[in-house]
């Protein structure tokens, strides 16, 4: 009986603990974050994306406020349509606010970035954000540094 017992309560913390590792899984990924939470869409137009990829977050002086739900290809501006969700707790972003794609330092991953604006109305579910500003690419900021030292070294010559 006693055996019994301890079977009984060892199988018990073992799903315990099962539990515990499938509900961490899903914090560190990110799955949850919006899980439950009210949202609304709003979408930004850019020229040019970078990395950033699905589930990025969207932040707001560093405070994550959503993240990246969609991206797509217009094929009449040839842009990226980026769709964000954003809390509902965070409804008060003016409209003339400007969205941009950041990166985590210098070779980190990329992110959206929402600089409010001072307009009286705010965003809401289908707004549009039409402010926005591209990623800076790392390789093509490097391309142009050596042409242009390659480009004052001959005129030196």
């Amino acid at each position: 009986m006693r055996t019994r017992t301890i079977e009984i309560s060892v199988g018990f913390f073992m799903m315990l603990g099962v539990l515990a590792l499938v509900f961490l899984a899903f914090k560190v990924s990110g799955l949850t974050n919006l899980v439950g939470n009210h949202v609304y869409y709003v979408t930004a137009d850019f020229n040019n994306i970078g990395g950033l990829k699905v589930r990025a977050p969207v932040r707001m002086a560093g405070v994550r406020i959503g993240q990246v739900t969609q991206i797509d290809l217009d094929h009449k501006t040839y842009q990226a349509k980026v769709t964000m969700a954003i809390n509902n707790a965070d409804s008060n972003i003016p409209d003339d606010s400007s969205a941009s794609i950041l990166t985590e330092g210098i070779l980190g991953a990329n992110y959206v970035g929402v600089a409010p604006g001072y307009a009286d109305k705010f965003l809401h579910n289908g707004s549009k954000i039409d402010n926005t500003h591209p990623a800076l690419v790392l390789e093509n900021l490097i391309g142009q540094l050596l042409f242009s030292v390659n480009k004052g070294s001959e005129k030196k010559s």
